[in-house]
């Protein structure tokens, strides 16, 4: 599976973008600020129906203008699919796929896979534990739908459940059977979710550490682990036991809106303990299980955006990415970066079809390929 071509009207800095990509490698060079993570994260938004870096659809128009338009075709198994996304203020957004438009968004997500790896992944370490849930949540709800509907009920009856445990602190008499019904709910579909979240967190988990040792060459030990309350008691059991608890802070305080996943360094918290290169060695191996797992779970490799990933890193771990990247295990890779010289460096050492996009202004030019130079 494979961009074929892109086009932007009015999205973030671009007026208007027309362009053609190599099935393999495709480079975007220039410097801080140009413009090139706007075009990664359009390709982004045609997977995930919504921008990587901002919450607010409008916040992407350009500037003084009033809607942008993104459409991109794939070739995917040879069959092309047209995927459009317009956003007009104070509209609903349109979504659409072959020109037929979804009545809901989550029906799109895992048609285009997509992983990506920015410099905002280094919340997945510094942040709390939802930026970690978020994680694990947009990778099964990709390639399992049912896992995303479930996850949508089950916050709904958490919301309901939070909101009656507000309500009640204000009544003197406390009806068991109301919250009765918004357990039930949380015991049905989180119990689920716990399910396939350990599932795939012991599938990744190997691929992980096989990405992580091959790009570090075996010189650290780091692990992966799964915290969860349902890991030791059904939830069930926790929500009846945490119920006086629950009605004192107004809150639940047990189910998979806890979970998290726990990152080690030589058995300590990466957080406190790597460096910045061992944090974004992590990342970067995280990612590239990610996409592995993925690439297992569909008949075609997931579309892989690489946003300044080679700050940070010494010459050997560069090497190790790059020879990574090389392989056959990897389909159509996008990557930005500042440093043409760099990029000139990586590219000159495998020998992949590519093409190089310089930007500036918002205009954005082809080069020639670095083989082919």
């Amino acid at each position: 599976m494979f961009l074929q071509n892109l086009s932007l009207i009015n999205f973030k800095n671009y007026d208007i973008v027309e362009t053609q990509f190599s099935q393999r490698i495709n480079c975007f060079i220039g410097n801080n600020g140009v413009g090139k993570t706007n075009i990664l994260d359009s390709i982004f938004y045609l997977s995930f129906c919504k921008s990587c870096f901002n919450f607010s659809d409008s916040s992407n128009i350009k500037h003084k203008r009033d809607f942008f338009v993104i459409q991109g075709t794939y070739n995917k198994n040879e069959k092309l699919e047209k995927i459009y996304c317009g956003v007009k203020l104070n509209q609903k957004k349109q979504f659409k796929r072959n020109d037929k438009e979804y009545s809901r968004l989550s029906e799109h997500i895992g048609v285009i896979p997509l992983v990506i790896i920015s410099p905002m992944d280094s919340n997945l370490i510094v942040g709390g534990s939802d930026e970690r849930r978020r994680f694990v949540d947009t990778v099964i709800s990709q390639f399992d739908i049912n896992y995303l509907r479930n996850l949508i009920k089950y916050n709904k009856a958490l919301t309901q459940r939070n909101a009656f445990l507000k309500s009640i602190s204000q009544k003197p008499n406390f009806d068991s059977d109301s919250i009765e019904i918004w357990n039930e709910q949380l015991v049905f579909y989180g119990e689920k979710i716990h399910e396939k979240r350990v599932d795939f967190i012991n599938r990744l988990i190997p691929l992980f550490q096989k990405y992580y040792d091959i790009i570090s060459e075996n010189s650290e030990i780091v692990d992966l682990e799964y915290s969860s309350q349902l890991n030791d008691s059904g939830l069930e059991k926790l929500l009846i036991e945490s119920l006086e608890k629950d009605k004192i802070l107004q809150y639940t305080t047990k189910g998979t809106h806890k979970d998290d996943l726990v990152f080690k360094l030589k058995n300590f918290p990466l957080k406190r303990n790597g460096s910045q290169g061992q944090q974004k060695t992590f990342i970067v191996a995280l990612k590239l299980a990610q996409y592995d797992f993925m690439k297992m779970t569909n008949d075609y490799k997931p579309i892989l955006l690489l946003d300044d990933i080679f700050d940070k890193f010494d010459a050997k771990r560069v090497k190790q990415i790059v020879k990574l990247l090389s392989g056959n295990n990897f389909g159509q890779i996008f990557i930005s970066d500042t440093s043409q010289d760099r990029l000139h460096k990586i590219l000159s050492e495998i020998d992949i079809e590519n093409i190089i996009f310089n930007i500036e202004n918002g205009i954005i030019t082809q080069a020639d390929s670095f083989a082919n130079q």
